[in-house]
């Protein structure tokens, strides 16, 4: 344990420095018309850019996929590379305090990769040990760092600039798959992943399609509102009341009236 948390440390420290620029720039004040949106021109042109490339290339490549790949071995592959995510899901575990979810997740690791022939069956959930969900972003605001505001990234989507640097620390320094030696190998798999995520996710993007008048706007009140979730672990902070947003003496005479 010594061992990981040395290995953690070190890893932090070499990447601190540019991760503090990239924090820092959430501070920016930018005179918009929407304050919680401040990219939001950048954003709609960054997210066509994303839907195009999607729609030309990877949605075409992940139906391709899914029509070729027999359901079983479908789920063999998600389930490899979930059982490679959940290292990353241990690290940021430790760096949350986590120890009783960390103790489940090394063992959800141990018995997937041992019983579970590398990861290719999901033993661990039959054994009661669930999966989770934690990366460097949630670990950042666990310690009490702001989202910033929401930020549309190229090719991978939905972020802000919190989830940006932490996406960046997870990727770089946590993510066994970009520690392959051999490039063409690293290329390959990381590219199979999120092929393998997208085709999973073509039956939610039919419905945004079919229901979301505005699918920028839908897509990002919804990415916002699961991060807070998943930051909070469930229990996002309450917003203010109707009382402390209508009480002020300076509504007084307007509540009168």
């Amino acid at each position: 344990m010594n061992m990981t948390y040395t290995l953690i440390a070190n890893r932090l420290l070499r990447i601190l420095p540019g991760l503090g620029l990239l924090l820092c720039s959430a501070c920016t004040t930018v005179e918009v018309a929407n304050p919680d949106d401040p990219f939001e021109s950048f954003n709609r042109s960054m997210y066509v850019f994303n839907d195009n490339l999607d729609t030309y290339a990877i949605k075409p490549i992940a139906k391709g996929y899914k029509a070729i790949t027999p359901d079983i071995v479908d789920t063999g592959v998600t389930n490899f590379f979930s059982n490679i995510d959940d290292i990353i899901v241990l690290i940021n575990d430790i760096l949350q305090l986590k120890f009783k979810q960390a103790t489940s997740d090394s063992a959800r690791i141990v018995f997937n990769t041992v019983i579970g022939l590398a990861g290719l069956i999901d033993v661990s959930t039959e054994f009661g040990l669930p999966k989770h969900n934690e990366d460097f972003g949630q670990t950042l605001g666990y310690w009490g760092v702001g989202s910033g505001p929401y930020l549309v990234l190229p090719v991978f989507g939905s972020s802000n600039i919190r989830d940006a640097a932490g996406f960046t620390v997870d990727t770089a320094e946590f993510d066994p798959l970009t520690m392959i030696p051999e490039e063409s190998d690293r290329y390959l798999a990381i590219s199979l992943k999120y092929i393998d995520i997208r085709a999973d996710l073509l039956s939610a993007s039919n419905i945004i399609d079919e229901t979301a008048v505005d699918r920028y706007a839908f897509t990002r009140d919804a990415w916002t509102q699961r991060r807070k979730n998943l930051v909070y672990d469930g229990n996002p902070p309450a917003g203010p009341s109707d009382e402390e947003l209508f009480g002020d003496d300076l509504f007084k005479d307007d509540i009168k009236r």
